[in-house]
């Protein structure tokens, strides 16, 4: 929506924006309230979603948080959290673009320094399979795609 609205007003400085430009305004404010109901059942849900992706995570791979010696899992909750926040209002704003700039770019750098990327891959896998627990179908289709994106970025 942010992204959609600042192109806009780019394009259209000094005239009217045409009835075409628009039609994003109309298809985010169709789904508004899809997503705000969405957005309050991740915030509600969080520790529950983290929880269960975490326990199966260990279910496959009870080591999958060690590395050298030490246990990272802290630090895999602190990380998992902090994308599913900033999925959590790439929902509610309709922005996924911005997540992706702003956010997945820079954690990419990040997890690929410390060779994260399977665990990420596994995580977001793993987080679009509880997802259906706690978002029904329709909230389900505007999520889903943004944890997707959020698995291909930090997953490679």
């Amino acid at each position: 929506m942010l992204t959609n609205t600042e192109a806009l007003v780019r394009a259209a400085d000094g005239r009217y924006a045409s009835d075409q430009e628009l039609m994003f305004f109309q298809a985010y404010l169709s789904t508004v309230g899809t997503r705000l109901r969405a957005y309050q059942k991740l915030q509600a849900a969080e520790p529950q979603i983290v929880s269960q992706v975490l326990i199966g995570l260990k279910a496959q791979n009870p080591d999958i948080f060690y590395s050298n010696g030490q246990d990272l899992t802290a630090k895999w909750q602190r990380d998992t959290v902090r994308v599913l926040r900033y999925s959590a209002i790439a929902l509610l704003l309709d922005d996924s673009k911005r997540f992706e700039e702003n956010l997945l770019s820079w954690f990419q750098t990040i997890m690929q320094a410390f060779g994260a990327q399977e665990a990420c891959d596994r995580t977001y896998a793993a987080m679009q399979t509880v997802m259906p627990q706690f978002l029904n179908a329709e909230e389900l289709r505007l999520f889903l795609p943004i944890l997707e994106l959020s698995r291909v970025t930090l997953g490679r």
